[in-house]
């Protein structure tokens, strides 16, 4: 069961522990707009300064509040891990293993000098297939090295049996990511289609093939990935929980699907013997099972050659770098110039060795002072959601007993796990090539994934996140709330500011979080992480009724001229908004009543509260990324976090004295009232 994250995270509330009077507003007059109308365009409002001040460089497509601390973040890493790459240490050692990839990732002129030669030996296995059988074992055999294809396999929690982890086939194959890019027949998608199409052949052009060769490859490639995506889930049809759980024996499997060569795939992944699979969409698969059989060899070849070539193409010589920015940065998202190669090379040493990395960003840079005032917070907040709880008229007794006992039952993670991934197993070896080396992170990555999972309990002290990650999580089959270390830490985190800052921003990512466990997906599954109703027939059609409300709301807004945002895609991050400001706004109204916060810099506390709230989704974005986001992101847009929020909650027209002839102003009967 995929988790929720937040996308980006919030400030740590100081606690009424400190006096407020020492403390200060938290608000930068310098990241507002005062010349704005907070009751027309409350974002431009809160958070029209900073986005002035931080206009789009060439580097990105969308420079966010995250954003920026992310690149204070990776400031602190590099030190770290430059220090260790210019150093000699011991082989085998995890200083050895972090300092020896980032040198190879930063040894330009290995990387040119070696071109393509990395991937030599796999597009020549690839090449020397000549039957179907061997095919389908090659194409295991890439996937053991972490180069995927036509479809998806993983292990984690059954989401009818949370206790137990299920082995688990998902859709995949489509290396423009989502089916649309296929099928849409608007100008921009069938011009980024043709940009993928000569992108394609450069690649096959690179590595030897005439620009006859590349042209046929690339129609094979083309017919393959336009057959698997015409029957592949859109991101709505991915977020319906139950439609996309088939759970069946391993013998029914292979009964149902009998055109992939399934005990091949496995035994080479490594996979230990199991007996049960969820197909999670079973269309694609079934589509998958049929290209391998229906299509010509040398078509199902050039498919995977270019599997290959793409994956490699950020690892190896500036060339094959450059063709790979052009196309899935520029042409895509609308950058304009490519990452320093320092931050490419952090990247991939925190793809390999993230959680080790992580244990240096901890010892170094997250007080466990930060820890200490986190736990409590989120304590506060769970007593607000009770109340909240508790405060819902249309919910019945039944079901408000069933969403205390989930609520008390919450699984609480902050900061950074208590036992640190083991990789002793994975050997860095600097007289391979940085390519090589990645596959070889890769496969380690996999072997131990199938190995802690496989036919094992699922591990509830598991982290899903490191803990430098800038984000927060809320996994349903766990019950649990995670906030990484990092999210913990200026500009965000903020010792000097007052509580109402600090509760309109990581006490609004916590509720956020805790709401994920009540919204249209969470609530599907009960306190223990079950896919099982807990809900009375009327509160639950009750409940969807509301939530209809914002899924309404949100498909009337228009993002940019013609194009409209998704209510459906996005409900379930738009309603745990919607619940971590009220919820965080409860425990700030919790606290007023021991410790009274006063006017500051002109703003009163609520004020302070929903100002901190817009400002942390301060952000600029090209129009190429917010389309393509618009397509697939659960997340709304930052600006409609803001402006599509904030109009269902009654205290913030209070704050502001929104009148109804402000165009932000909506009607009672039109807002959204849960949680």
């Amino acid at each position: 069961m995929k988790m929720y994250s937040l996308f980006a995270a919030m400030a740590l509330c100081t606690g009424s522990a400190v006096a407020q009077g020492q403390l200060s507003s938290g608000i930068d007059k310098a990241n507002m707009d005062l010349t704005a109308d907070p009751g027309k365009d409350f974002f431009q409002y809160a958070a029209g300064g900073w986005m002035k001040s931080h206009p789009l460089t060439a580097e990105y497509s969308r420079f966010a509040q995250f954003d920026a601390l992310q690149e204070v973040n990776r400031e602190q890493i590099k030190v770290l891990v430059e220090e260790l790459a210019q150093g000699q240490h011991a082989q085998g050692t995890l200083e050895q293993k972090i300092g020896g990839l980032y040198r190879l990732a930063m040894d330009e002129k290995r990387l040119n000098d070696e071109g393509f030669a990395p991937i030599r030996p796999l597009l020549e296995k690839i090449g020397a297939v000549k039957t179907q059988k061997e095919f389908q074992y090659c194409m295991a055999e890439l996937k053991r090295k972490g180069i995927g294809s036509f479809f998806s396999v993983y292990c984690g929690a059954d989401m009818k049996n949370s206790k137990k982890n299920l082995m688990q086939v998902s859709q995949g194959g489509l290396s423009m990511g989502n089916r649309d890019y296929y099928l849409d027949q608007d100008e921009r998608t069938k011009g980024i289609r043709e940009a993928y199409r000569k992108y394609a052949q450069s690649l096959f052009e690179k590595v030897g093939n005439t620009s006859e060769q590349a042209l046929q490859k690339v129609e094979a490639l083309m017919n393959i990935e336009t057959r698997i995506a015409k029957v592949s889930y859109t991101p709505t049809q991915l977020r319906d929980v139950e439609n996309n759980y088939h759970k069946m024996s391993y013998t029914q499997l292979l009964n149902d699907y009998p055109g992939i060569d399934w005990g091949t795939y496995f035994f080479v992944l490594g996979v230990p013997t199991f007996n049960e699979i969820s197909v999670d969409q079973p269309e694609p698969i079934k589509e998958v099972a049929q290209i391998l059989n229906e299509s010509k060899l040398e078509d199902l070849k050039a498919y995977l050659e270019f599997k290959v070539i793409n994956d490699a193409a950020s690892y190896m010589s500036d060339d094959f770098r450059a063709l790979y920015f052009d196309f899935f940065n520029k042409t895509m998202k609308g950058a304009e110039i490519d990452n320093p190669r320092w931050k490419r090379a952090l990247s991939a040493v925190e793809g390999a060795l993230g959680m080790a990395v992580g244990r240096m960003y901890v010892e170094k840079h997250f007080p466990e002072s930060s820890k200490t005032r986190m736990v409590q917070l989120v304590k506060n907040l769970q007593e607000a959601l009770g109340q909240r709880i508790d405060a819902q008229v249309w919910m019945s007794a039944e079901t408000k007993a069933k969403a205390h006992e989930k609520l008390n039952t919450f699984h609480v993670k902050i900061g950074y796990p208590d036992t640190w991934q083991d990789y002793s197993a994975l050997t860095i070896d600097e007289s391979l090539s940085y390519y090589e080396n990645m596959m070889v992170a890769s496969e380690f990555s996999l072997q131990d994934h199938f190995q802690k999972r496989v036919n094992k309990p699922v591990d509830r002290d598991e982290w899903l996140m490191t803990p430098h990650t800038i984000n927060a999580y809320y996994n349903p089959t766990t019950n649990e709330i995670c906030f990484p270390a990092a999210i913990l830490q200026p500009p965000f985190f903020n010792p000097n500011a007052d509580d109402a800052c600090n509760y309109g921003a990581i006490g609004v990512v916590i509720g956020h979080e805790m709401t994920h466990g009540f919204d249209d997906k969470g609530s599907l599954f009960d306190k223990d992480g079950n896919l099982k109703n807990w809900w009375t027939e009327a509160d639950k059609q009750k409940f969807a009724e509301r939530t209809k409300v914002m899924e309404d709301f949100f498909n009337k807004i228009e993002v940019l001229p013609g194009m409209f945002a998704n209510g459906k895609l996005t409900l379930g991050e738009n309603i745990a908004d919607h619940g971590g400001l009220k919820i965080s706004y409860q425990a700030m109204q919790n606290a007023m009543k021991k410790n009274p916060m006063p006017v500051m810099d002109g703003f009163t506390a609520e004020q302070r509260f929903f100002l901190s709230y817009g400002v942390i989704w301060a952000n600029n974005i090209r129009e190429q990324m917010l389309r393509q986001l618009n397509k697939v992101d659960p997340h709304s847009a930052g600006r409609w976090r803001v402006n599509g929020a904030l109009p269902h909650i009654e205290a913030w027209y209070k704050a502001f004295d929104v009148k109804k002839s402000d165009p932000l102003y909506l009607p009672k009967k039109q807002r959204l009232d849960i949680w």
